[in-house]
């Protein structure tokens, strides 16, 4: 696997929430990102939200004007999956339904170079299931960030059975330099954060159902 420099280019699939805050973190790092949609209206709201949120950063002192402008400028937008070609980095973040991510991880395979890493940001489900969908599956690894990925630091790495381990050492060096925390999970359901979390979820249903507390809303 190559090492990630300046010059590696990042292809995220979902112009959605996560999709294009994961693009986001990307250009504002300097990397060049191709940020892939089918839908052409999720596109052009993300490039509206980018917008919106660069002239915020503006406004807060966060970045300059300039910078906001390099960032736009490093974030290309398309509907064409075939754009992916020269990508090596190939980050997913479509709606989390196993069966439609196998599905685009077996297209945008066929599209990538051999050495390209292949990723799911999903929260929960089988990184080793949806890897199944590869001829390459050790190529295949989670990196699940959280909403909103530019401001959570947390960013969980899950190998799974299949995955070459050499991936991981490389996508901990990226996410660090992108400033963000990374913890290691096994590929189990939930991984770790979503794990911890759900029984609380659950007793506070509890609290309501039993009226212990009332709900705000």
């Amino acid at each position: 696997m190559k090492d990630f420099n300046a010059n590696s280019i990042l292809g995220i699939a979902g112009s959605g929430a996560m999709g294009a805050g994961i693009a986001q973190v990307a250009a504002s790092n300097g990397y060049k990102v191709i940020l892939y949609d089918v839908n052409e209206m999720a596109l052009a709201k993300a490039k509206m939200n980018l917008e919106k949120s660069l002239d915020n950063l503006i406004v807060k002192q966060k970045i300059t004007a300039e910078k906001a402008t390099a960032i736009k400028e490093n974030i290309y937008f398309t509907n064409d999956k075939n754009k992916l070609k020269p990508v090596h980095l190939f980050i997913e973040a479509i709606i989390e339904n196993i069966e439609i991510k196998k599905k685009l991880f077996a297209e945008i395979e066929s599209i990538l170079a051999d050495d390209a890493i292949m990723a799911s940001n999903t929260s929960s489900l089988s990184i080793a299931s949806i890897a199944s969908a590869c001829a390459r599956p050790e190529r295949v690894i989670g990196i699940h960030f959280f909403n909103p990925a530019q401001m959570m630091p947390l960013v969980e790495i899950i190998p799974a059975v299949q995955t070459d381990l050499k991936i991981v050492p490389e996508i901990v060096k990226l996410l660090t330099n992108w400033k963000k925390i990374t913890v290691q999970a096994k590929d189990t359901p939930g991984f770790i954060v979503n794990r911890i979390a759900r029984p609380f979820y659950s007793e506070s249903i509890r609290i309501l159902e039993e009226g212990i507390a009332d709900m705000v809303t």
